[in-house]
């Protein structure tokens, strides 16, 4: 199977789109590791213990930054699809309608991926 190099205005559009979850993610690294009390408030609320805050911070770190990197993006977008699945589990334990939003998460992070690296897009079409 031959791979097609990326055309650039996908690469870009791909990386544009990547950094939305991407800021996101980081944004709740930022709030864990700050201590921030509505991370701790939601923590609790989600049934799991506060003392988490900061593990669950770092892991979000993990995520973000391997996902940025071209050679671990693969690796950090199944992180982040391991991540997001807790999230979707965690949600529907608890009776919240938001579990819809870490299947749309996991999603973008893929085709956004699919966008920046040809290879990628090559397995998933099979071309």
């Amino acid at each position: 199977m031959a791979v097609q190099p990326n055309p650039r205005g996908m690469v870009i559009a791909g990386w544009i789109l990547s950094a939305i979850p991407t800021l996101m993610l980081l944004s709740g690294t930022y709030f864990a590791l700050s201590g921030a009390p509505m991370v701790a408030e939601g923590i609790a609320h989600a049934g799991y213990p506060v003392s988490l805050v900061k593990t669950i911070g770092l892991i979000e770190l993990v995520c973000g930054v391997l996902y940025l990197i071209p050679q671990t993006a693969f690796y950090g977008a199944l992180l982040i699809t391991a991540y997001m699945g807790g999230a979707v589990a965690t949600h529907l334990r608890i009776g919240e309608k938001q579990w819809v939003v870490g299947v749309v998460f996991a999603f973008v992070i893929w085709v956004a991926l699919a966008m920046r690296d040809s290879r990628l897009r090559a397995f998933l079409t099979g071309k």
